[in-house]
């Protein structure tokens, strides 16, 4: 199940289409091809957003891994 403090690296290999969903949001999980380190949370703190919105993320990428459209 993807947390808060799911790893980016294993976010991007279980699921790809998160890239496109973590893009659109500004949070960087790739860099010359290689998945950046660090955690959804740590990722989502460094861009600045509230507890709330890493909160709305790990709930996005659930359902999207779930079969869900991108958000």
């Amino acid at each position: 199940m993807i947390e808060r403090n799911t790893l980016i690296e294993d976010l991007v290999r279980e699921l790809p289409k998160a890239v496109g969903y973590l893009r659109k949001r500004g949070i960087k999980c790739l860099a010359c091809g290689e998945p950046i380190w660090g955690t959804i949370e740590s990722s989502g703190k460094q861009k600045g957003f509230t507890d709330e919105e890493v909160d709305r993320i790990v709930e996005d990428l659930r359902a999207l891994q779930k079969g869900g459209n991108d958000p």
